[in-house]
This record gives structure tokens, C-alpha cells and sequence, in this order.
């Protein structure tokens, strides 16, 4: 007879999960769909945009070159089927990630203890984008608890 090894048991989804793997992350991305509550941990974060930075360079491989391949005609760019799939499923994956990657980032001022209210920075070219890189790489602050859902 073997032992099983012991397992730790999996982290709620109320909480932020530090250390999360990468498969974990997408996961916690999609479960907590619209939620601006709580905390997220870099770990969770940082995963989540390596796949959207991995999906955006996809599309954006597969836009310029058929953008470049068109044809322009005497009344400027002839719009090809393959530029208009690419937008599609760009602007697809972009109305299905919008909503949640503000969450995520919400939760993840949160984790490092700033009000959400910090993604409007993002609003302020170069410098917006600057200060809410900088918030993202914080280390979790503890008083961020105070973001986290009361108990019922």
C-alpha cells in the first residue's frame, strides 16, 4: 500500500493566492470574472498578463502582415477577409478581457494596500501607465485585508 503524498488544500477564492502556477492564475482569472473585491497576488497577476501580452503579440502577428498585404486602390486601403478576421477576433478577445483584467488590477492595488481608484492613472498617457506599473510590482501589504469581502 503507498502513501499518498499530502496535499495542501486549495485556496479560496476570496483569498489571494501567493504563489500561484500558471494554469492556477488563468483559472482565478476567469472564476473571478467581475469581481473588484478582495486581493490578488502578483503571482496572479503577472501570469495573467503574460498570456494577454502572448495573445495580443499573436494578433498583432497576424494583423500587420495581412494589413501590409492589402492592396490600396485609388480610393486608399481595400479591406482583405483577412484583416477583417483578425479585428474580429481581436476585438472579441478584447470585450471578453476587458471587464476582468480591470478587476485583476483592482485586486491587485488592493493587495498592496491602494484603493482601486488608482487605475484611472491609466488615463494619464506615458506617466499613468508608469505609476500603475510601479503600484503592480508592490509587495502585498497586509493592511490590504481590509479590501477582502467581511465574513458572513
Amino acid at each position: 500500500m503507498t502513501a499518498h503524498p499530502p496535499t495542501t488544500p486549495p485556496v479560496s477564492l476570496s483569498q489571494p493566492y501567493y504563489g500561484a502556477t500558471f494554469p492556477i492564475a488563468v483559472k482565478r482569472f476567469w472564476q473571478k470574472y467581475a469581481t473588484f473585491s478582495g486581493r490578488a497576488s502578483r503571482s496572479e497577476y503577472w501570469w495573467w498578463s503574460l498570456v494577454s501580452g502572448i495573445v495580443g503579440a499573436i494578433v498583432l502577428s497576424i494583423y500587420i502582415p495581412s494589413l501590409l498585404a492589402a492592396r490600396t486602390g485609388g480610393y486608399g486601403l481595400q479591406i482583405n477577409t483577412g484583416i477583417v478576421i483578425v479585428l474580429v477576433v481581436g476585438l472579441l478577445w478584447f470585450l471578453a478581457t476587458v471587464v476582468p483584467t480591470l478587476a485583476l488590477l483592482l485586486r491587485r492595488l488592493h493587495d498592496a494596500n491602494l484603493s482601486g481608484w488608482f487605475c484611472l492613472l491609466g488615463l494619464i498617457p506615458t506617466a499613468g501607465w508608469l505609476f500603475i506599473l510601479i503600484f503592480t510590482l508592490l509587495p502585498s501589504n497586509r493592511a490590504g485585508a481590509r479590501f477582502d469581502q467581511p465574513a458572513a
